[in-house]
C-alpha cells in the first residue's frame, strides 16, 4: 500500500509542476497587459490639452492636465507602477523556470499589494476631478468644464481606462501568486 502512495504522489508532480508553469506563463502575460494599460494612461493623460479661444484670439483659455495636481498624481502614480511592473518581469520568467521559488513570490505578492494602492489612488482621485469636469458642483460653485473642452474631456476620461484595468490585473496577479504558493 505504501508504494501506491508513492507512486501516487510522483505522477502528481509533473501535474503540479505544469499548473505551476501555467500559472507563471499567466502572471507574466497579464504583467504586460498591465504595462500597456499603465502606459497608455500616463501617455494620454500626460499629453492631453486644449486652448480655446475666448472673444478674441489674443486671448485664450487653456486647459492641461497640470494645472491639476490630481491629474499630474495620477500620472505619477501611473509612471511608476509601470516602471515597477517593467522591473518585475525578470522576477516573472524565473517563476516561469524555477516554479517553486517561495520567497520571490511573496515579494511580488507584497509589492504588486502596494503598487495596487498606487494606482487605486491615482485612479480614484482622478476620477473625482473628471466627474467635477462633467457635472461641476454647484453647491460649491464649481461649473462643468466638459461643454468647452470636450477634446480635453474626452483624454482625461479615457485615460482613467488603462489604470482601472491595471487595478484589476494586479487583483488578479495577487491572486495567482497566492494560488502559486498554496499549492506548494
Amino acid at each position: 500500500m505504501k508504494e501506491s502512495g508513492e507512486h501516487g504522489e510522483t505522477s502528481k508532480a509533473p501535474l503540479n509542476r505544469g499548473v505551476s508553469k501555467g500559472l507563471s506563463v499567466l502572471d507574466l502575460i497579464l504583467r504586460f497587459i498591465a504595462i500597456i494599460g499603465t502606459l497608455a494612461s500616463a501617455i494620454a493623460m500626460g499629453t492631453t490639452n486644449e486652448t480655446l479661444p475666448f472673444f478674441t484670439q489674443f486671448i485664450r483659455f487653456k486647459a492641461q492636465y497640470s494645472d491639476l495636481p490630481t491629474l499630474t498624481f495620477f500620472v505619477v502614480a501611473n509612471s511608476i507602477v509601470c516602471a515597477y511592473l517593467i522591473l518585475s518581469l525578470p522576477l516573472s520568467i524565473v517563476h516561469i523556470i524555477r516554479s517553486r521559488a517561495k520567497f520571490s513570490r511573496l515579494l511580488l505578492i507584497f509589492l504588486d499589494a502596494v503598487m495596487l494602492a498606487l494606482v487605486t489612488a491615482g485612479a480614484s482621485a482622478a476620477a473625482a476631478i473628471v466627474y467635477l469636469a462633467h457635472k461641476g458642483n454647484v453647491r460649491a460653485n464649481w461649473l462643468a468644464i466638459c461643454q468647452q473642452f470636450d477634446s480635453f474631456c474626452e483624454r482625461i476620461s479615457g485615460s482613467l481606462i488603462g489604470s482601472f484595468g491595471a487595478m484589476v490585473v494586479l487583483i488578479l496577479l495577487i491572486l495567482l501568486s497566492a494560488i502559486a504558493l498554496a499549492r506548494r
